[in-house]
């Protein structure tokens, strides 16, 4: 099928399931739930539709048994007002994507707390060693002008006569 098709029925979907929980669905057991989104089948012979709850787990729960008991109205009703032929059947699925988002929030704002203490620890920090370790052109020039010097000092501090092995003068 088309999945342009699929995805209008799916949009449609979810529009009638969320007039039908606001207005029709008279569960107690249903809370303050709201559609996320809805998908179809290529085939177009199963729908799933997706929902948060706002609460506590007891209420995600009982909103899932409301929403289990309510499945064969709602299916009526969207295949009432999709007028095809064949009504796609249900599932509900709690959304994670909220608690998902919660969850890297939270993360983030703790990533932001450890980066502010680490900031507030390093303001009166100083290095370890040199402000900048790195070398540089003039800096390699200066350390063999110095080492040039050094040599020449050492050449000229020793007049004695050339010893080889063992200590014996060379002839």
């Amino acid at each position: 099928m088309d999945a342009a098709r699929a995805r209008k029925l799916a949009d449609r979907i979810q529009q009638v399931v969320a007039e039908m929980l606001e207005r029709r669905i008279k569960d107690p057991r249903l809370g303050f739930v709201t559609v996320t989104d809805a998908r179809v089948t290529p085939d177009l012979s199963d729908a799933t539709v997706y929902y948060t709850v706002f609460g506590s787990e007891a209420e995600r729960a009982d909103t899932a048994a409301a929403l289990e008991s309510a499945k064969g109205v709602i299916r009526s009703e969207v295949g009432r007002q999709t007028g095809l032929r064949h009504t796609p059947g249900l599932t509900f699925v709690h959304d994670p994507l909220p608690d998902n988002a919660r969850h890297m929030n939270d993360l983030f704002a703790l990533a932001r707390a450890k980066d502010e203490e680490i900031a507030r620890q390093a303001e009166g920090a100083e290095f370890a060693g040199e402000a900048d370790p790195y070398r540089f052109e003039e800096d390699l020039a200066a350390e063999a002008a110095e080492a040039a010097e050094a040599a020449g000092e050492a050449e000229g501090a020793g007049e004695e006569e050339p010893t080889g092995q063992a200590g014996r003068p060379v002839r």
